[in-house]
C-alpha cells in the first residue's frame, strides 16, 4: 500500500543499498532492492534517512542515492512513436502476468523454491502510478522514465554513462562501483520537502 502524499525524491542504484535501523554500521535491516522510488527524509553526514512508498523508513549512505527531479518534466504536444508510453506498459504488463503466474504456481505445488527463482530470472518491473503521473522502468534502456500518458521523458537512469565506445562505464577504478559514478561525480544529495531544498 502506498502512503498518501508518497513522492519519490530519489531511486537506489541498480545493485540495491544495504540499510541500517539506525545511522550506526552495528544496526542492519534489511537491504533496499534496486532500483526502488524512495523519499529523501533525513540527512546526517553521509547517512540519509529514506521513506519507501509503504511508509517503511531505514538509514542508507546517502551519497550512493540516485537523485531524480522534484517536478515532473512537462510534457506537451502529441506522442510520437518514441514517446509513446504504451510499449513499456505492455512490458510491465508481461512481466507482472509472468511474475503472477510462477507465484501461482509455487503457491500450489507445481514449483518449488529453485524452479521458481529460476523460471522469475532475469523479470524486472519498477512502476509508482500517482494519478495521471506515472514513473515506469524501462528495462531495455535501463532507466526510469516519466509519463503523464501522452509520452515519456526520461527521468534516471540505473547506471553510469558508458564510454563512447559503449563497452566501459565511465568509472573503471574498482570492479565492484563500475556500474554507478564515484561520489565525487555527482553532487551529493539533498533532503527535499514541500517547502523546498533543506
Amino acid at each position: 500500500m502506498t502512503t498518501p502524499g508518497f513522492r519519490p525524491t530519489h531511486v537506489v542504484p541498480g545493485e540495491g543499498l544495504p540499510a541500517w535501523d539506525a545511522p550506526d554500521p552495528d544496526r542492519p535491516t534489511a537491504p533496499l532492492d534496486p532500483l526502488l522510488p524512495v523519499q529523501l527524509a533525513e540527512r546526517r553526514g553521509d547517512w540519509g534517512r529514506v521513506v519507501c512508498a509503504n511508509g517503511w523508513s531505514a538509514w542508507v549512505d546517502g551519497r550512493r542515492l540516485v537523485a531524480v527531479p522534484q517536478d515532473p518534466p512537462a510534457a506537451g504536444g502529441p506522442a510520437a512513436t518514441d514517446d509513446d508510453p504504451r510499449p513499456l506498459l505492455a512490458d510491465a504488463a508481461r512481466a507482472l502476468t509472468d511474475y503472477r503466474a510462477a507465484v501461482d504456481d509455487l503457491a500450489e505445488g507445481r514449483l518449488d523454491g529453485e524452479a521458481f527463482r529460476a523460471r522469475t530470472r532475469g523479470l524486472r518491473l519498477g512502476l509508482v502510478l500517482d494519478g495521471a503521473s506515472m514513473w515506469l522502468y524501462d528495462t531495455r534502456q535501463g532507466m526510469w522514465v516519466y509519463t503523464d500518458g501522452t509520452r515519456t521523458t526520461p527521468y534516471a537512469a540505473d547506471r553510469a554513462p558508458r564510454a563512447a565506445d559503449g563497452d566501459h562505464p565511465v568509472t573503471q577504478d574498482h570492479p565492484a562501483t563500475q556500474d554507478r559514478p564515484a561520489a565525487a561525480d555527482h553532487p551529493a544529495t539533498r533532503v527535499v520537502t514541500p517547502e523546498g531544498e533543506v
